[in-house]
């Protein structure tokens, strides 16, 4: 189990399945107050994530939703450890409220597929890394980028906890060149990717022009995995991001990660290509 924990991003995951099993059983919510009592306002807060959906009620619902008994389980029993304080709330007045959802996720994920072509992930980078290129973008504050950088320190170290997240990563190379920083710190992060991609947790591939083409485009995405719960997509876009819920469209998503997985380099190959690089600025 991951020791990140976050309540509000449990509560948003319980609501999203809560919702498409309502949506398979063609359920209306006038439907489910005439056959539970629930209220509209409640119902609706509780699929938002809004509202503390507790297990019994959960159960209720679920079972007029015709759902599987293992569901009903799974879910009564997530919705009883939606509680505490979340990790990230010492960071809150620097990370994007868009942001914080997906934080709240990846904390509570057992796996996690990023494609990033143009700039190295977010779990990837050095605290000095993450200095430059936060400074570079001022889409944060001036006085706010050293507490940011910190932010992205700490939700890196969700890779070395004990039982850590599972990343496997495929940067375009041209992340890989991005004139970030100082010669320095450009060749520092290279030695800290040859680091990490030795974790057993840890997978990186390299995705160059001659590699050809693949179903993954030009933007970047990211697939959660959870232990107790469905995947979930998630895409950036400058000034929020989209949340891929309907398990058609993760579907999707995980055949274009299992492409562009197909056409990068190797892993082994791939870290051949970052020691070369580690060498220049």
């Amino acid at each position: 189990m991951t020791t990140r924990n976050d309540p509000s991003a449990l509560r948003w995951l319980i609501g999203v399945e809560l919702t498409n099993f309502r949506k398979q059983a063609n359920s209306t919510p006038t439907q489910v107050l005439e056959a539970t009592g629930i209220s509209k306002s409640k119902l609706s807060s509780m699929e938002n994530g809004r509202y503390q959906q507790h297990p019994d009620d959960m159960a209720k619902l679920l079972h007029l939703y015709g759902a599987e008994r293992r569901d009903v389980d799974r879910l009564a029993s997530l919705a009883g450890s939606a509680e505490g304080r979340t990790w990230w709330a010492p960071w809150s007045n620097v990370v994007a409220d868009w942001f914080k959802t997906f934080v709240g996720l990846e904390g509570l994920a057992e796996a996690e597929f990023v494609f990033q072509p143009m700039v190295l992930p977010g779990l990837l980078q050095t605290e000095e890394y993450a200095e430059s290129i936060t400074e570079s973008t001022g889409f944060v504050r001036r006085d706010h980028s050293d507490r940011f950088a910190s932010f992205r320190v700490a939700r890196a170290k969700r890779l070395i906890e004990p039982e850590p997240l599972r990343l496997h990563a495929v940067i375009g190379e041209a992340a890989l060149r991005l004139r970030v920083g100082s010669p320095e710190t450009r060749r520092a992060q290279r030695e800290h990717l040859i680091r990490l991609a030795r974790q057993p947790n840890i997978t990186i591939q390299v995705l160059r022009p001659e590699d050809g083409p693949h179903t993954a485009g030009t933007g970047s995405f990211v697939v959660l995995d959870f232990a107790q719960a469905q995947s979930i997509a998630y895409a950036e876009h400058l000034d929020g991001a989209v949340y891929g819920q309907d398990q058609d469209d993760v579907r999707t998503y995980k055949m274009a990660a299992e492409n562009v997985q197909s056409v990068a380099a190797a892993p082994d190959k791939s870290l051949s290509l970052i020691r070369a690089l580690a060498g220049g600025s």
